[in-house]
């Protein structure tokens, strides 16, 4: 499939990709996995407010390879006021920061390759939550690859090279 054949079918509120030419359709997220997508929308709606840039989430298309078909719906991302990124109708190459949220059982393929395909596209900065840990881990991304990962644990403020000045403890997104 194509990436215009995609964006012909049908709408729906599920997350779907196109992965390399291959429709893949998941299930709906949890309750749990919606409240901290919730919290986190919040945080980084704040951020945008005062220092600009526009945060949006799933299921927003994010076009990362026209070509080779392939398109991804983070739980949320981030484009900053310069950022590479065009936003229309979907988003047209890599957000700065992409947030994942990971469930316990997991919808949305093998991380690694998301990862992967995230960093060599031009994704400055990855976030993942871990539910059962309740940690924020964020890779740092540069010259297609991830450079460095940091762990931010409930009472440490996340450090973000991609929103200078953002530092929110999980605590006071997550709540527990």
């Amino acid at each position: 499939m194509t990436v215009a054949e995609y964006q012909r079918t049908p709408k729906t509120v599920l997350p779907q990709e196109l992965i390399f030419g291959h429709l893949e359709a998941h299930d709906a997220p949890t309750v749990s996995h919606q409240r901290i997508v919730i919290a986190l929308t919040i945080a980084l709606h704040e951020y945008t407010r005062a220092h600009g840039g526009e945060v949006l989430v799933a299921p927003t298309d994010v076009v990362l390879d026209e070509r080779r078909a392939l398109v991804l719906q983070p739980d949320l991302l981030y484009v900053g006021p310069s950022g590479p990124a065009i936003i229309a109708d979907r988003v047209e190459g890599p957000p700065n920061l992409v947030v994942e949220v990971l469930s316990p059982y997991p919808r949305i393929g093998r991380l690694d390759e998301r990862l992967r395909w995230f960093s060599s596209y031009g994704v400055q900065e990855i976030w993942l939550y871990h539910q059962i840990a309740r940690c924020m881990d964020v890779l740092y991304c540069a010259g297609g690859g991830i450079f460095r990962t940091a762990r931010f644990d409930a009472i440490t403020p996340i450090e973000s090279g991609v929103l200078p000045h953002f530092d929110r403890l999980m605590t006071s997104l997550i709540g527990r």
